[in-house]
């Protein structure tokens, strides 16, 4: 029978919380990961329990993650990740359409995709993308200069997966200008993403080619995960919005960062207090 450890995330992880969290899941061992993380051994499976522990985790602000026992990095081969308001701080969408002063107007519908009100998302896309029609190209790397951030601990998780021989895949419904930039600066192993057509350095309200949609980051997940002979025990894929749910379907570790409810109620890990290397103290 397979054992599970628990692993616990907060940045005020005083002895006394990790005295009560050790009680509440009958854990049999306890190692520290640091100032802001510890690895609870051997705890109990019991439904109930889990269930105790998940609500002491939203009361304290903590995440709490039940990973079984022994699981290593370098077990994984993929790692997939979504790129706006999950690698990084924005929604580029949003952030262009400031710059043409509707952004308002954009970000309500960018929200409601995200949540999962809007079903179709390429419709969502095209009605978004219409808003940025006759704006200079040079908006774009304004928005990656002054705008755009990495999340926290984005590097570290990227790095170390990579020294760790794993492939990272970016892949996004977002635009190719802003993925294939990340891509150089973190050494992506591959980036997805939409293509914003323009013409004569101008926006021309229209995405170029086929969108990637839902079910082409699920799609593109798989086709990379084959050709690196990745099984979905070996994949670790995260996002945020209700387009991330089929590519985090495929992934053994499906990760919800600082996401929507209806990602937060179906992926099996979330991230709503540590950075994105908080995926890191899951592994021995």
């Amino acid at each position: 029978m397979t054992t599970s450890n628990l692993v616990v995330q907060t940045p005020a992880l005083t002895g006394e919380l990790i005295e009560q969290i050790a009680a509440i899941a009958e854990a049999s061992g306890v190692k520290r990961l640091g100032t802001s993380a510890v690895r609870l051994h051997g705890v109990s499976e019991d439904a109930n329990i889990r269930a105790e522990v998940q609500a002491w985790g939203a009361r304290i602000h903590a995440d709490c993650a039940y990973v079984p026992a022994g699981r290593r990095l370098t077990d994984c081969k993929v790692l997939a990740m979504d790129m706006d308001s999950t690698l990084i701080n924005i929604e580029c969408i949003d952030e262009i359409a400031a710059f043409g002063g509707v952004k308002e107007q954009v970000a309500s519908i960018t929200e409601a995709a995200m949540r999962g009100e809007i079903k179709d998302f390429s419709e969502s896309l095209i009605k978004r993308v219409a808003f940025l029609k006759g704006l200079s190209v040079d908006v774009l790397q304004a928005v990656y200069e002054e705008k755009l951030r990495l999340n926290a601990g984005a590097e570290k998780l990227v790095s170390t997966a990579l020294d760790s021989g794993i492939k990272v895949l970016l892949v996004s419904g977002g635009f190719t200008f802003f993925t294939e930039k990340l891509k150089a600066r973190l050494n992506l192993t591959e980036a997805r993403a939409n293509v914003l057509a323009q013409e004569n350095g101008l926006l021309t309200g229209v995405v170029q080619g086929r969108i990637l949609d839902a079910q082409g980051k699920a799609d593109t997940l798989r086709a990379f995960a084959a050709e690196h002979g990745a099984e979905p025990h070996q994949i670790i894929a995260i996002g945020d919005g209700a387009n991330d749910l089929k590519m985090l379907s495929n992934a053994g570790y499906s990760v919800a960062y600082r996401a929507k409810p209806v990602v937060q109620a179906q992926a099996k890990y979330a991230l709503n207090v540590a950075g994105l290397d908080g995926v890191l103290n899951w592994f021995e």
